[in-house]
């Protein structure tokens, strides 16, 4: 079975060789702050300083998975990454290991997913892996949410199971559903490397211990069931529009295999409105926008399984603008990350919408009437 062995728990790294110095970190932020000067408790240099941390982390505990995975039979396959697996390209629409060398799924532009690690056991279940310092968790849960439900539909012939890995003193664990497997190790430090990487008279380090066994496979090689992230996205934005009685198809929506793609896209995009539609609704000056500015209608799942109603306005096709409502009920505005992947998204969305697809603010009404219903039923 899956339990943690003392040599992880206590971060034991006499079987690891030098392997965590032969990784390649990003640290030229951190150098940088080192360099000038910086104290040690300034926040800037504790946020970059945080980061090479989790890096360093999750990379150790690479290693440990590695040689827990070779001696326990419960495992059978084990997914290489880094400098373990042969140099492979990137390909879209299969789970493959990025230019990082990281364990990703990706479409042609995009990463959809990454993953720190990935095991196959004797009971066909496959677990991905989360390695984090973060002290207070529950902000996993929609990454695991995510990452669960793209697993569950390009490997629908395996159990999908996560394995979290933290630090003792880690909160909000209780509250991770139940799929996961929650391991704990003493706490970590990354200073022995930080060490190494700023010493200018390096050690000679040894050679790369590689594990060589059967269980240890390219993550290219694993066969996944075909899936098309943007023609899917648009096959449910269609068909949920296609309902001959109703704005919205409920049905379609609730449908437990949309629901799982709505784990994975976090939100499906419904239609539009108008500039003075929007003035109403969301608050913007629709003098400042061309006349046919069009405000993408989303319908995003929270944590707590509630739908919502939000809207995506882009003004160019690297700029867009989410706006959304807070727990107070307020109008929140926020700046999307211009080589994320919800730019691509709205930006193809747009292109596919024809005016069939225009909402009035009596229909965004409707909409966010049903969808509280539905909610409130639920609980």
């Amino acid at each position: 079975m899956l339990e943690i062995s003392d040599s992880i728990k206590n971060l034991d790294k006499e079987d690891i060789a030098d392997n965590l110095l032969h990784y390649d970190y990003n640290t030229k932020h951190l150098l940088s702050l080192i360099k000038n000067g910086v104290d040690k408790d300034d926040p800037s240099y504790l946020s970059s300083y945080r980061s090479f941390e989790g890096e360093v982390f999750e990379n150790f505990i690479y290693e440990k998975l590695l040689r827990y995975a070779e001696e326990n039979d419960y495992i059978t396959q084990f997914v290489l990454k880094g400098f373990h697996q042969n140099k492979q390209k990137a390909h879209a629409n299969t789970l493959s290991i990025s230019e990082k060398e990281q364990i990703v799924y990706r479409t042609k532009s995009r990463e959809i997913s990454e993953f720190d690690a990935m095991f196959i056991t004797k009971n066909n279940e496959l677990y991905f892996v989360e390695m984090t310092l973060v002290k207070n968790v529950l902000k996993l849960r929609k990454r695991l949410r995510k990452k669960k439900a793209l697993l569950e539909i390009i490997f629908p012939h395996y159990e999908i199971k996560a394995l979290i890995i933290l630090n003792h003193g880690a909160i909000g664990y209780k509250q991770f559903p139940s799929y996961c497997k929650v391991w704990f190790t003493k706490e970590f430090s990354a200073e022995e490397v930080l060490d190494y990487i700023t010493d200018l008279k390096k050690q000679k380090l040894q050679p790369k211990d590689k594990i060589r066994s059967p269980k240890m496979i390219e993550a290219h090689t694993l066969k996944l069931h075909p899936f098309r992230y943007y023609n899917t996205m648009s096959w449910i934005t269609k068909t949920l529009r296609s309902h001959k009685k109703h704005i919205l198809d409920m049905g379609f929506l609730y449908n437990p295999k949309i629901q799982r793609y709505h784990d994975l896209y976090n939100k499906f995009y419904i239609g539009f409105i108008s500039a003075k539609s929007a003035e109403k609704i969301i608050g913007i000056n629709s003098s400042d926008y061309r006349e046919d500015q069009r405000v993408v209608v989303a319908i995003e799942k929270k944590h707590s399984d509630e739908i919502v109603l939000t809207y995506y306005l882009q003004t160019a096709r690297k700029t867009l603008y989410l706006y959304s409502y807070n727990d107070e009920g307020k109008i929140v505005k926020e700046k999307k990350d211009p080589y994320g992947i919800t730019v691509t998204e709205v930006f193809h969305i747009n292109k596919m919408m024809d005016d069939s697809y225009k909402f009035s603010i009596a229909n965004v009404n409707v909409i966010k009437k049903l969808l509280l219903e539905r909610f409130q039923r639920k609980r």
